[in-house]
């Protein structure tokens, strides 16, 4: 304001004639800004005043100087700075936003870091995963300084000059940048209108090439490239082609005072862009081995296409090895570069594969897309296999995803002659290349589709899609059998899939075949399932009474039990047919008070027994009627022994079911023929208890199934201990679980040391007491007795055949029918040393 003042100039008029012409404030802050980075600029600031006030920096002005208007920014004009800035900062490169954001002062980068947190989303696998994967890496940053000032040190201080030219392309990595500056700069050394820049490429292919995106550049374009430099299309040399090619291939400088009247020069890029090419100097750039990576090409000497002098040249000679070993450190930062985003992009796969492998649509989708984003294809395919196992290649599901990147006529003339015609999606599932690569196992790569025989250029013309090149490789799971195949199509750059892309798109695809082969076993499992539980359904169906029978007993007439004499410890195992066998249970929950205590609804309690009975298959002996037998001797013993006195309510109830329950759906078979044949019942519940589990689990399925629940008017605590005892009830048949616990049991008898009231004593008594009901038809008369060990045996015999004729093994005595001779010894054995201390010490228990 003082300044103003001593000017005597009106600051609201100043103000309001600068809010008129914004351009003129965007140009002087632009001067202002390059001119303070300058390490040593004339006039710049007070230091520079100081040490010279009447050099050639008045060209320039000083912020603090006289004459300078200094003036307070309004909230219009910032405003206006702001969105400037922000549609410059666009086309700025990936390093300039780090050295934009490096100049913030701090409370701006809190105030960006708090808007981020407010606005962040809630935290995924994919976010954590990304923060976790971000680059660490800080390039180092130095402000350029600007081209006034360098072309003031080129007139008075050659040797600083050159120091600068040097010092700005050391510190630039990103190739795109530093490409167009070391055009600018050659053409400020030389004094060039124009400049050219040329790259080799394809040299580790053995395919070289020069290739620039900067082909036109003028000495007055500024530093920082614009967007649509940065997009143009680039210019590609074949390698000796013109003078170019020619200074690549043989590493000569070429200085050329009329380029018309070489042989070697090409006029195209003159008629193309009407500019006149007369004087020309060429020189090429090596690395730190000599190597040539480029080409530097300066055009026309100002002023009027003077030829380039000796001066010229050694200049340039002593510049380009700067400029080489600059662009051989970009060039290795882009590869690392590149190599941390592939290596990125293959986690975050992984990532994407393990959150969704309950689809196999959206996992192939979510494959292409990443395929696409990483290879920069225009379509990509995956195509997986009918029969993995069959010879014959046939694919049975096709999936496709066209880059949004591709031309829109295209891409609707593509959409249009798929609807038109149907040869396209045959030729897709019929793809000869594909069904090379899924039977060979081969990745195949071709660069010019129509110039390979594999390739059917009719189905690809037919179609209206395009193909120049096609990478193909093969897709294998977790057992190196191959799946399918999975196919990228046409760089969006136009240049063929190299071998790089090769070996990224086969490690991808590793990646992919897993998460395809574990969607696809998914998918199997949940068929598996979906089989098991409409089989479980049809059982169900058919293993549930009829609604006739339900009815039939509802109604019946129940005999006492004295009529029925099921409170006998004698009683005939083989007295009922089994309709009196299901009137007399009904009979055993109604003298034991369970029905009233329990509130279980008669109807329900019909319907359960007659299922539990039609859930017994028709074995010899572990059928409906052991069951029923087994049941029948806990009635007689709880209600003539005394033990109903003893247990509580619940575990009678645990007992009575546990006992009717206790061989559900046995295969007349023992948990070692379980254990022996692998069936499928071990390797479902293992080798311990195999039988007894399944018999408990089938209990249970019979229980939830409609119209079944005899437990449903429990208490919510009393339904979970009742089946919990339920289920040591049923294990507790387990001969093994016996001998492991009759010991303790024993003991404790013999030393008086029983106590009623101890959780774990209470448990063994019932489990004593099962295992002494399930072996009860030894303590019955003669003949009762006889008959049932003539179908346990029998029913012995048939495994020791199984065994003998399935598993190739020799049975024991007891299921061997060719030494039943040694039975009436085995028998005796197991009633004294098994059954008869079993019965001595429950009688001691009392």
């Amino acid at each position: 304001m003082a300044a103003a003042a001593d000017t005597g100039l009106d600051v609201a008029a100043v103000e309001s004639f600068l809010e008129r012409h914004p351009e003129l404030v965007e140009k002087w802050l632009k001067r202002k800004n390059s001119l303070a980075k300058a390490p040593s600029v004339p006039a710049a600031g007070p230091s520079e005043e100081r040490r010279s006030s009447g050099g050639p920096g008045g060209s320039w002005g000083s912020a603090g100087g006289p004459g300078v208007l200094q003036r307070r920014a309004s909230q219009k004009e910032l405003r206006k700075s702001f969105a400037r800035s922000k549609a410059i900062h666009v086309n700025l490169t990936y390093d300039e936003h780090v050295h934009a954001r490096a100049q913030e002062p701090l409370s701006s980068v809190r105030r960006r870091a708090l808007l981020r947190k407010a606005s962040s989303l809630p935290p995924t696998t994919a976010h954590i995963l990304s923060a976790l994967l971000e680059s660490r890496i800080s390039l180092p940053q130095y402000p350029p300084t600007a081209l006034d000032y360098k072309r003031y040190l080129k007139e008075h201080n050659e040797r600083q000059f050159f120091l600068e030219l040097v010092k700005d392309i050391s510190n630039d990595l990103d190739l795109t940048s530093l490409s167009y500056k070391i055009l600018i700069f050659v053409c400020l050394m030389v004094d060039a209108d124009r400049g050219s820049l040329f790259l080799v490429e394809g040299a580790a292919a053995g395919k070289k090439s020069l290739v620039s995106k900067f082909f036109d550049v003028h000495a007055g374009t500024p530093l920082l490239p614009c967007g649509s430099t940065e997009n143009s299309n680039e210019v590609q040399v074949p390698w000796g082609k013109g003078i170019i090619g020619y200074v690549a291939e043989h590493g000569e400088t070429v200085n050329i005072p009329d380029a018309y009247q070489d042989r070697r020069f090409n006029d195209e890029i003159d008629k193309l862009t009407g500019y006149k090419t007369k004087s020309l100097l060429c020189m090429p750039i090596k690395n730190s081995d000599g190597e040539i990576i480029g080409v530097a090409q300066a055009i026309n000497k100002t002023p009027g296409g003077a030829p380039f002098s000796d001066d010229d040249e050694k200049v340039m000679q002593m510049y380009l090895p700067f400029c080489g070993i600059a662009i051989s450190n970009a060039q290795l930062f882009a590869a690392s570069r590149k190599e941390y985003d592939r290596s990125r992009a293959l986690l975050e796969v992984v990532n994407d594969l393990f959150e969704e492998q309950t689809d196999l649509e959206k996992i192939v989708k979510k494959i292409m897309h990443r395929a696409q984003t990483l290879l920069k294809c225009e379509r990509c395919s995956v195509l997986l296999l009918e029969d993995i196992e069959s010879p014959v290649v046939k694919f049975t599901k096709s999936f496709e995803l066209l880059s949004p990147k591709c031309n829109a006529d295209t891409d609707n003339s593509f959409k249009d002659s798929v609807e038109k015609s149907s040869s396209y999606s045959d030729w897709l599932i019929n793809n000869s290349i594909a069904e090379l690569v899924a039977s060979t196992g081969l990745p195949v790569n071709i660069s010019d589709a129509y110039q390979d025989p594999r390739f059917d250029a009719e189905a690809d013309q037919i179609s209206g899609f395009h193909i120049r090149s096609v990478l193909c490789v093969p897709i294998w799971n977790n057992n190196h059998q191959i799946i399918g195949v999975a196919q990228v199509l046409n760089r969006l750059d136009g240049k063929p899939f190299d071998d790089a892309d090769q070996r990224l798109f086969e490690a991808f695809v590793i990646f992919c075949g897993l998460g395809i082969n574990n969607t696809i076993m998914y998918d199997q499992v949940k068929k598996s399932w979906a089989k098991q539980s409409v089989a479980l359904d049809v059982l169900s169906y058919h293993a549930t009474c009829s609604k006739a029978e339900v009815d039939k007993f509802k109604a019946a007439n129940i005999p006492l039990v004295s009529e029925l004499g099921i409170d006998d410890i004698h009683f005939d195992d083989f007295s009922l047919d089994v309709d009196a066998m299901i009137t007399a249970a009904l009979r055993m929950f109604m003298e034991l008070g369970m029905v009233q205590k329990f509130k279980i609804d008669y109807e329900t309690l019909c319907r359960w027994l007659l299922t539990v009975r039609k859930n017994y298959r028709m074995v010899l002996y572990h059928n409906w009627r052991h069951a029923f037998n087994v049941c029948q001797l806990m009635f007689a013993m709880l209600t003539t022994a005394g033990f109903q006195e003893i247990l509580t309510e619940i575990e009678i109830l645990a007992l009575i079911v546990g006992c009717l329950c206790h061989d559900l759906d046995h295969r007349g078979t023992n948990n070692a023929f379980q254990a022996k044949s692998g069936s499928a019942l071990a390797q479902l519940y293992g080798t311990s208890a195999t039988l007894e589990h399944h018999h408990f689990n089938h209990a249970v399925m019979i229980l939830q199934s409609e119209g079944h629940n005899i437990f449903a008017n429990l208490s919510s605590k009393d339904y979970s201990d009742l089946m919990q005892l339920l289920k040591q009830s049923i294990l507790a048949t387990d001969l093994t679980l016996y001998f492991e616990r009759r010991t303790e049991f024993f003991e404790l008898v013999s030393k008086g040391g029983y106590d009623w009231n101890t959780k774990n004593h209470r448990e063994i008594f019932r489990s004593m007491l099962m295992t002494a009901c399930d072996l009860g038809a030894v303590t019955k008369p003669w003949e009762i007795s006889r008959q049932a060990t003539e179908l346990v045996t029998s029913e012995f015999f048939e495994q020791g055949d199984r065994e003998r004729s399935e598993l190739k093994l020799t049975p024991s005595a007891i299921f061997d029918r060719n030494r039943k001779d040694e039975l009436p010894r085995l028998q005796l054995e197991w009633i004294d040393s098994i059954c008869m201390p079993l019965y001595e010490h429950l009688r001691l228990s009392l």
